[in-house]
């Protein structure tokens, strides 16, 4: 069956992201968004995976550009209890921001490339 974006790699990758930022409400939404991508590349189950994962990456920027804002918020009102060990506010924090970090992208890109492989799936079963 031949979809919208059908070989379109970027095109279907910013479409996963897009249902996967839309989605985010919704536990393991990278999965939908992962899916949706998948099932619109077609082709075989590596380019699914491969456009899942870009998918996934491509939904992590949103969370990598609030993440910088959320630090402020959360940091702002320990600075004046903490004044005097500032540096070591700073490392642990940074340490605990890394961590996030790394983590919603493992989130994010694992879980699209799991959405990537199913939506393949279904595409392959499914005979319209």
């Amino acid at each position: 069956m031949a979809c919208m974006g059908n070989g379109d790699t970027a095109l279907n990758a910013v479409i996963g992201a897009v249902v996967t930022v839309a989605t985010t409400f919704v536990p393991f939404s990278p999965v939908i968004g992962g899916a949706v991508a998948g099932y619109l590349q077609g082709a075989d189950a590596s380019a699914a995976l491969k456009v899942g994962i870009l998918s996934g990456l491509v939904a992590t920027v949103p969370f990598l550009l609030a993440v910088p804002f959320l630090s402020a918020l959360i940091g702002l009102p320990f600075l004046p209890i903490l004044s005097d060990g500032l540096g070591v506010l700073v490392g642990v924090f940074g340490v605990f921001l890394l961590f996030a970090v790394l983590t919603a992208v493992v989130y994010f890109v694992g879980l699209s490339a799991v959405g990537g492989y199913l939506g393949w799936y279904i595409e392959s079963e499914t005979d319209l």
